[in-house]
C-alpha cells in the first residue's frame, strides 16, 4: 500500500511538471502500459488527474481545489493578500509572495503585471532558492542548519551566465543580503528578468519574502530599487499582521 501511495505521488509530481501520455509515464516509471493505465484511472476516478483530448494526463480539478484550500489556509498568504495587490498597483510591476514551508520555499501569492510577459513563477510552485530574489531573502535570514536543510537537495544548475552555481558563492551573496536587508535576482534564472526582494518576519523569525519583479526592458535593477521603500513598508505591514 505504501509503495502504491508513493508511486501515485510521484506520478502526480511528474505530470504537474509536464503533462504526459500513458506510454511516456510507463517508460519513465519502468511499468507496463496496462499497469500505468490502471494507476491513472484510479487517480482520475478521485479527480486528481484528468485525461486531455491529446491523450496526455495533467492535474485534475479536485487536486487543484485541494491545493487552493491548502494555500488559503496559510497564514502568510491570508495576511499578505491585500498588501500584495496594493503593492502591485503602486509599483506597476509583478509582486511575488513566497513562504518558507519546512525545507522548501514556495510561491503562495502573485499579483501580475498583466501588460508584461508571463513569468515562470506560479502559485504553489517551489522557488529555486539560489537564483531567486525571494529565495535569497529567506536564506539570508536563516541560521546555518536551517539554510543547510533548504539547500540539501539543490542541484546547482546554470540557467544564465549570471546564475550562482556554488554554495561558497551563494554564502558570500547571502552575507551581503543580510547586511543590506534586501536581495536581488539579477538575470540569474531568466536573462530578461530581474527583481528585488525583502524578507518577511514573524515572532518565529523569517517566514517568507516579498519581491517586485520586472522585465529588464521595462525596469532594470536600478529602477526597481526605487521601489525598496514601498517593498519594505509592505513587508513590515504583513509582518504586523502575522503578530
Amino acid at each position: 500500500m505504501s509503495q502504491s501511495v508513493t508511486r501515485a505521488a510521484r506520478i502526480i509530481d511528474a505530470i504537474a511538471a509536464d503533462p504526459r501520455t500513458v506510454a511516456e509515464l510507463a517508460e519513465s516509471f519502468g511499468l507496463h502500459r496496462s499497469t500505468m493505465f490502471r494507476e491513472l484511472q484510479a487517480l482520475e476516478g478521485v479527480g486528481w488527474v484528468r485525461r486531455r483530448g491529446s491523450g496526455r494526463y495533467s492535474l485534475g480539478t479536485r487536486l487543484a481545489a485541494l491545493s487552493k484550500l491548502a494555500l488559503d489556509s496559510l497564514d502568510l498568504r491570508e495576511a499578505g493578500a491585500e498588501h500584495v495587490r496594493r503593492l502591485q498597483r503602486r509599483t506597476g510591476n509583478t509582486v511575488h509572495l513566497a513562504a518558507l514551508m519546512d525545507r522548501s520555499i514556495v510561491y503562495v501569492d502573485k499579483a501580475e503585471d498583466e501588460s508584461g510577459v508571463r513569468m515562470y513563477s506560479r502559485i504553489g510552485r517551489e522557488v529555486i532558492p539560489y537564483c531567486s530574489g525571494v529565495g535569497k531573502a529567506i536564506l539570508a535570514g536563516l541560521d546555518r542548519p536551517a539554510r543547510d536543510a533548504v539547500l540539501a537537495g539543490v542541484t546547482w544548475q546554470r540557467y544564465t551566465e549570471h546564475t550562482i552555481t556554488t554554495r561558497d558563492r551563494l554564502d558570500r551573496e547571502l552575507a551581503l543580503v543580510n547586511a543590506r536587508g534586501w536581495a536581488t535576482d539579477d538575470r540569474e534564472f531568466e536573462a530578461f528578468v530581474n527583481c528585488i526582494a525583502v524578507p518577511i518576519r514573524s515572532p518565529m523569525g523569517v517566514v517568507g519574502a516579498l519581491s517586485v519583479t520586472a522585465i529588464r526592458m521595462v525596469a532594470d535593477l536600478d529602477q526597481l530599487q526605487a521601489h525598496l521603500p514601498a517593498l519594505r513598508e509592505t513587508a513590515e505591514l504583513i509582518s504586523r499582521e502575522l503578530g
